[in-house]
């Protein structure tokens, strides 16, 4: 059984089309030591949302981890490790945070709760609601 995760990227910086041009590529860049913790916990096949922050704010695909963590080659120095995320397919209909914030169910995802975290872990309830809202089927 995955886990399932949620991680976010700016659009600017890294978009869900640059995601999908690339099939597999690695998420680097994480500076934050809870979120580098959730990337070392994710395991190979487990689901994540591909979430757009600071322009659109919405969940706008499906990705899944291709390969565990290892050394961030980005970083200077430190502990900081990245994943390999692997393209699984768009969601149909974008999850919006506004969304997700109307509804009180999702009162306690990480998503609300701790807003600048990065890479977060998503309850296999939170993932089927939300894969419901945005007519995701499980591939």
């Amino acid at each position: 059984m995955p886990a399932y995760w949620l991680v976010k990227s700016e659009p600017d910086a890294f978009s869900w089309d640059q995601q999908v041009a690339n099939g597999v590529e690695p998420w680097t860049g994480v500076r934050n030591h809870m979120a580098r913790n959730n990337l070392k916990a994710m395991k190979k096949g487990d689901l994540s949302f591909f979430y757009h922050s600071n322009v659109g704010k919405e969940i706008v695909g499906v990705v899944e981890v291709a390969r565990e963590a290892y050394p961030d080659p980005t970083a200077e120095s430190g502990d900081w490790v990245c994943v390999d995320m692997k393209v699984v397919g768009p969601m149909p209909k974008p999850v919006t945070l506004v969304e997700i914030k109307a509804d009180p169910d999702f009162a306690d995802l990480a998503l609300v709760r701790q807003s600048r975290l990065s890479v977060m872990p998503v309850s296999a309830a939170h993932w089927k609601k939300l894969c419901k809202i945005g007519g995701w089927k499980s591939h």
